[in-house]
């Protein structure tokens, strides 16, 4: 991983003039509450070891200029604040929404140069989109704000920009785990200002790593698989007149099962089935941890990624009869681990990576294993980052 002082180099040469101030985010891995905030639920989640880094400096024209590393430069002008549809699915998108959300609280904007270097792999369920947007947050928080904002509204701040500039509908899990780092214990029972509690509990004495591994598939084409969830539980909510399944009775849903599963197939009442199931995992999960239990804690990370399999079913998508890698690799991991630990679908499941905690002792045995059946470098241990957006000392 580059030094500052190696990014501060590639800065100048990129920009022509010296960079003045850093800034770091973290990547995230949900540990437990899988697709339950978009029902206004729990989740435990925690900002991981891998970074993104921003240098900045003003400039002397009225946009903001962004370089990250390895991609094409993008720039936004200070006075165009509006969303454009055909910047969808782009950065100038999330520097654009990044920039109105700012402004839209009190920012006087002036003109920087950005330079952006990301470590959150992509594709992973890391959420390196939500790191890079909170990290341009807080960059413009320490410029045009003298750093009033909290993490909570560079988190907002953030989703704002991936869903209305970018195109991309989202909750804010991502954003407030890379915002604040740490275990955190997230409840979304108002998806707007979601309270967050942070977890105490040292992940580094538990002698086990976290472990993401690549399954190789790629999320490209499964759009109508995410959506679908959504939609089906959706249609659960509706029946109950409620906007999402947190404000609806356990008892009065079992109570309607005859009816529900005639109307909605049985499909969407088993995803509804998940998210009752997985709100109150996640409470057992973060008690264990808080009574440093972690052998039951295990047991819950476990049970949420059986129930993500067989209830939730965002594992194997729709049709894919012969290409089923997130399910050959969560299997295969089992495998390896011989009973301990834990393994389940990271989160948005159908492609990308699994979760395993690992035995330390195993480690090393387990990523080779993965590697040798999937490809080099498929395994990735990462630790707990407890901080999460925050501006770092320049380097002399």
């Amino acid at each position: 991983m580059e030094s500052v002082n190696d990014l501060k180099k590639e800065y100048e040469a990129v920009f022509g003039h010296p960079s003045q101030r850093v800034f770091s985010a973290c990547g995230r891995s949900e540990l437990i509450g899988n697709h339950t905030d978009h029902q206004h639920g729990l989740v435990l989640a925690c900002g991981v070891n891998l970074s993104a880094l921003a240098l900045a400096a003003p400039n002397d024209r009225d946009e903001i200029r962004l370089i990250s590393k390895g991609f094409p430069a993008c720039a936004v002008r200070l006075d165009a604040l509006d969303p454009d549809p055909n910047e969808y699915g782009t950065t100038t998108a999330l520097l654009r929404g990044v920039l109105q959300g700012v402004v839209a609280r009190g920012a006087e904007a002036f003109g920087l140069d950005i330079y952006v270097v990301s470590h959150v792999l992509s594709g992973s369920g890391l959420s390196s989109s939500a790191a890079i947007e909170v990290l341009l947050a807080d960059v413009m928080n320490g410029y045009y704000l003298d750093g009033e904002l909290s993490e909570t509204a560079l988190a907002v701040i953030g989703q704002h920009a991936e869903n209305v500039f970018f195109g991309k509908p989202s909750g804010l899990l991502d954003q407030m785990a890379c915002a604040l780092g740490g275990i955190q214990f997230f409840d979304f029972s108002d998806p707007a200002v979601p309270i967050a509690e942070r977890v105490d509990f040292d992940f580094a004495q538990s002698g086990h790593s976290l472990v993401i591994i690549d399954s190789g598939a790629d999320h490209a084409n499964l759009t109508v698989c995410y959506a679908d969830i959504t939609k089906e539980i959706a249609s659960i909510d509706g029946f109950f007149g409620a906007t999402a399944l947190r404000d609806v009775s356990e008892d009065d849903f079992y109570a309607s099962l005859p009816v529900l599963h005639r109307l909605f197939g049985d499909r969407a009442v088993l995803r509804a089935m998940h998210i009752f199931d997985e709100n109150k995992r996640v409470l057992r999960a973060k008690a264990a941890l808080e009574r440093n239990d972690f052998d039951a804690f295990l047991a819950e990370l476990s049970a949420s990624g059986d129930s993500s399999y067989m209830m939730l079913q965002n594992v194997i998508a729709e049709g894919h009869v012969h290409a089923q890698a997130v399910a050959f690799v969560i299997c295969y991991a089992k495998k390896l681990l011989c009973g301990r630990g834990a393994v389940r679908v990271h989160g948005g499941g159908f492609a990308g990576t699994v979760l395993a905690i690992v035995p330390n002792e195993m480690l090393n045995e387990f990523c080779a294993g993965m590697d040798r059946v999937l490809t080099p470098g498929a395994c990735h241990p990462l630790s707990v980052r407890k901080r999460g957006v925050y501006e770092l000392p320049m380097e002399d």
